[in-house]
């Protein structure tokens, strides 16, 4: 199981864990100086960030109709708090493509030092993301990536196919004493690309235990109904089995529901993004559900961070480039009962 990266070191947590908001760790630097490389407390910026020139921040969003992309809005708005010189203009959201387009264009023509987008649609708003860019915006490019790197100067998000084989691996190893083991996989929506690529990392990972089978799966859609559903589906169609994936905590809710309703308690479940309801019963034990691998939304804190230093020309404490990097991938922790007290504070409801 991966374990979480040691909170003493400043690069460790930047690149191994997003338990703790990059933000504690993207410190401004003009030069080489040596410093303490002590992060400061998850929901503070680093105690030598000292405020500097002022920057207004656009943030444009989808709509927040999923726990994770609500966490996601409200970990932008709240890391934008915590510095004097930042000022955060945000929209209203939208999975409309074109409403979204006009958002932003309207951030564009306000003219905000830089811009940080999650499109509703990467591919549609690519464009969008190049008229920034060409304005002289920079945009930091959240999550869902835009067709053309020239659309954005930084993008940041999670590892979906780390996701996968994150879950595969925790799975395989409390399985691989076990002959004949057999595991079934509660996919989400199955027309995205991140539905599959979290799939292609399960099964890569399952491939280093021949005792497991992987014997069934189901796509949902991300709500609780579809996991609910969905789960009952699975539970009828396979009798025996050893352990579940689920990708997504919100359907993961649902499919609970499902498997206390049949009664089953006869295998162990992994779930997907780390939201507060999946830690809780982690913590509590009494179900089912004993681990789940994180998608974090504290990612949207760091790309306020890394917009902020951007718009500041700064760089990033820790490491020895002047500038901050063109992509930065979060790790797909494990959490259980072993860590689960470390990261119930990111939690998303």
């Amino acid at each position: 199981m991966p374990e979480p990266m040691s909170l003493t070191s400043r690069r460790g947590l930047l690149f191994g864990t997003a338990a703790v908001s990059a933000g504690a760790l993207l410190v401004g630097c003009t030069s080489n100086d040596t410093k303490d490389d002590k992060p400061a407390a998850n929901d503070q910026p680093a105690a030598d960030d000292k405020p500097g020139k002022h920057v207004t921040i656009g943030f444009a969003g989808p709509q927040a109709d999923h726990g994770w992309l609500n966490a996601i809005n409200d970990n932008a708005r709240s890391r934008a708090k915590k510095y004097s010189d930042v000022s955060l203009e945000i929209t209203e959201g939208s999975n409309d493509t074109a409403a979204q387009i006009g958002q932003i264009e309207t951030l564009i023509n306000k003219k905000v030092d830089v811009l940080v987008v999650l499109p509703a649609d990467g591919k549609a708003l690519t464009q969008v993301g190049l008229k920034a860019m060409r304005a002289g915006i920079p945009v930091i490019n959240l999550d869902r990536i835009f067709n053309s790197p020239q659309a954005y100067r930084c993008w940041i998000g999670g590892d979906n196919y780390g996701m996968g084989l994150s879950a595969g691996h925790y799975i395989g190893e409390k399985l691989k004493g076990k002959a004949g083991a057999r595991v079934i996989e509660l996919a989400g929506l199955d027309n995205l690309e991140l539905t599959k690529q979290r799939t292609e990392g399960f099964d890569a990972a399952l491939k280093n235990y021949p005792n497991i089978k992987k014997v069934a799966r189901q796509a949902a859609e991300f709500t609780v109904e579809s996991g609910q559903a969905k789960m009952s589906q699975l539970l009828q169609a396979q009798p025996k089995f050893d352990a579940l994936w689920n990708h997504d905590d919100d359907q993961g809710v649902g499919a609970l529901r499902a498997i206390e309703q049949a009664g089953r308690d006869d295998f162990l479940m992994v779930g997907g993004a780390g939201a507060l309801s999946a830690f809780q019963a982690i913590e509590a034990g009494d179900s089912v559900l004993k681990a789940t691998v994180l998608y974090p939304p504290t990612m949207a804190a760091s790309a306020i961070d890394l917009a902020r230093t951007l718009g500041q020309g700064k760089g990033i404490g820790g490491l020895a480039e002047f500038e901050i990097p063109a992509s930065l991938t979060l790790f797909s922790a494990v959490v259980d009962k072993d860590n689960v007290k470390q990261y119930m504070a990111t939690g998303f409801k």
